[in-house]
C-alpha cells in the first residue's frame, strides 16, 4: 500500500512541470494583502471592542475587589471597636453589680444590727414588764397573806374567846 501511494505522488510531481509547491505569480501578494486587510478589519471591528469590554471589566473587578476589601477591613475595625466597647461594658456593669451587692450586704448587715438591738431592747422589756408584775403580784399575794393571817388569827381569837 505504501508503494502505491508513493508511486501516485511521484505521478503527481511528473505531471506539473510548473512551479513547485508554490507558485509566485500575482496570486501571491493579493492573498497576502488580503490577510493584512482582514486583521486590519478584524482588528477595529472584533478585538479592539472586545478587549476594551474586557480592559473595561478588568478595571470594574479591580475596583470591586479593593472597595470589598477596604469595606472588610472596616468593618473588622468595626467589630474589634464593638468588642472592645462589650467587653468594656461588661466591666462596669460586674462593677456596678459588685458595688451594688456591697451596699446591699452593708444595708442588711445594718438592718440585722438594728433588729438585734431592737430585739435586745423589747427582751429587756418584757422582762422589765415581767419583773414588775411578779413584784406587784407578790406585793399583792403578801397583802392577801396578811389579810388572811390576819383574819386566820381574829378567828382563832375568837374561838379561843368562846371555848
Amino acid at each position: 500500500m505504501t508503494n502505491s501511494l508513493f508511486s501516485l505522488a511521484l505521478q503527481s510531481v511528473s505531471t506539473e512541470s510548473e512551479g513547485g509547491l508554490f507558485d509566485f505569480n500575482a496570486t501571491l501578494p493579493l492573498m497576502a494583502i488580503q490577510i493584512l486587510l482582514l486583521m486590519v478589519a478584524l482588528n477595529l471591528i472584533f478585538y479592539k471592542p472586545i478587549s476594551q469590554v474586557l480592559d473595561e471589566r478588568d478595571e470594574s473587578i479591580r475596583k470591586q475587589l479593593t472597595e470589598a476589601s477596604e469595606m472588610l477591613m472596616k468593618a473588622e475595625n468595626i467589630t474589634k471597636q464593638y468588642e472592645l466597647d462589650l467587653a468594656q461594658e461588661r466591666r462596669e456593669a460586674q462593677s456596678i453589680i459588685a458595688s451594688a451587692q456591697k451596699g446591699a450586704q452593708e444595708i442588711v448587715a445594718l438592718e440585722i444590727k438594728q433588729a438585734q438591738k431592737d430585739t435586745e431592747q423589747l427582751v429587756a422589756e418584757a422582762t422589765n414588764q415581767l419583773n414588775s408584775q411578779k413584784e406587784k403580784a407578790l406585793k399583792a399575794l403578801e397583802e392577801q397573806v396578811n389579810t388572811l393571817s390576819e383574819q386566820i388569827k381574829n378567828k382563832l381569837i375568837n374561838k379561843q374567846l368562846i371555848s
